[in-house]
């Protein structure tokens, strides 16, 4: 009986030092990745840091494909560290989970957004701004993770994550899977700036640039009861933006379009991705209305101002905002859920040429209004 007890005890031993050993072993994963500056999309082995005690490991099953990442792989917004795997938009399911975690079960759906870890203790932090970290938020790719042996951050365009469960988004089991990632980035990016601007049922809203951001902003605005206005360059957009609830379409190289415009603004919110007249925009606000910009284009394609013209027009405000913490986009991912409020998704499979085609559609704007990569069809 003894040598039997003593068996089971050395056998439970054996396991739960062989259990501490896999949580202490890197994640072997795979992803495509782009290699150098304006490279293109191939297959690339890495791996993620080991599961911590607070940490979730998702198998991820779609990511989308954000402007911004388009940036980064052509070194829009200064150097860049290669190889590099794209994707800060994530929808995954878990698979493993760290002793201390609370917040998600095994077979739980959850999100990653655009940053994965913050120091927590700042003033930003402590008011659930992560974004502005004072210490600078870790990016989901393209970062530097300090609480990690200063890996490398790698993003959604691969198989595996492993986060912080605190930097990890619930989702519900009854969204429309397919079409959720993009909420994590062009959701959050534009909700965040119209709750600050506190829109209401019955405001006067311009969306400026129908893209991946502006569509999911003209719904937001839209579910407020605003009266909605959107601009953009092209007519290929047109009913798409009255079947998404828009009262106004305007194609800005049209002139019988731009007549009558200026002062008819309580809010504006600029989605635009290239160099644009941002003064036009400024003089269609009301008086004490806002500008809220969120587009971020190439610094060597970068729209500026004359800072008379806040003299002239003034008593009109502009304010920029960068995504939203992680309190907020919990609170996006559920409106955006009970309220059936989702991006126009183009699924693709996660093959490097489709990839790359999808990039150079969305440079020429020919994407209605974002592509979502199928990660379970990567091989």
């Amino acid at each position: 009986m003894k040598k039997n007890i003593i068996f089971t005890i050395i056998g439970l031993l054996v396991i739960l030092t062989s259990v501490n050993a896999q949580n202490t072993k890197h994640i072997s994963t795979k992803g495509l990745a782009v290699f150098e500056k304006n490279g293109v999309f191939k297959p690339y082995k890495f791996s993620r840091h080991a599961i911590g005690d607070n940490d979730i490991h998702i198998k991820i099953l779609y990511a989308g494909i954000c402007h911004s990442d388009l940036h980064h792989v052509h070194s829009d917004w200064g150097k860049e560290e290669f190889p590099m795997v794209p994707g800060h938009e994530i929808l995954g399911r878990v698979v493993k989970v760290g002793k201390n975690v609370t917040k998600f079960k095994i077979g739980d759906y959850a999100g990653i957004g655009c940053m994965i870890g913050s120091c927590r203790i700042c003033e930003a932090c402590k008011h659930d701004h992560e974004q502005y970290c004072e210490q600078g938020p870790i990016m989901t790719y393209h970062g530097i993770d300090r609480y990690n042996n200063n890996e490398h951050t790698q993003g959604g365009y691969s198989k595996d994550y492993v986060v912080a469960e605190d930097f990890a988004i619930k989702i519900p089991a009854n969204a429309q899977m397919e079409k959720v990632a993009p909420l994590l980035c062009a959701g959050i990016t534009t909700y965040s700036p119209i709750k600050y601007a506190e829109v209401k049922n019955g405001d006067k809203v311009g969306i400026a640039g129908f893209g991946g951001l502006g569509h999911m902003a003209v719904q937001y605005a839209v579910a407020l009861g605003a009266d909605v206005t959107v601009f953009d360059i092209t007519e290929d957009k047109r009913q798409d933006a009255i079947r998404m609830g828009a009262k106004r379409y305007v194609n800005v190289n049209n002139t019988e379009d731009m007549k009558n415009l200026n002062n008819s603004f309580d809010f504006i919110l600029s989605t635009i991705p290239t160099q644009y007249d941002m003064n036009m925009y400024l003089k269609m606000l009301k008086y004490d209305g806002q500008m809220g910009i969120v587009g971020l284009p190439a610094f060597a394609n970068m729209p500026t101002i004359s800072l008379d013209k806040f003299i002239w027009q003034g008593n009109r405000k502009i304010f920029g905002s960068q995504i939203g913490g992680i309190k907020e986009t919990q609170e996006m991912v559920d409106y955006s859920i009970r309220n059936n409020i989702y991006p126009q998704v183009q699924i693709i499979k996660a093959e490097g040429k489709l990839v790359n085609e999808a990039y150079k559609n969305v440079l020429d704007g020919k994407v209605k209004f974002r592509y979502v990569i199928d990660m379970s069809t990567l091989k």
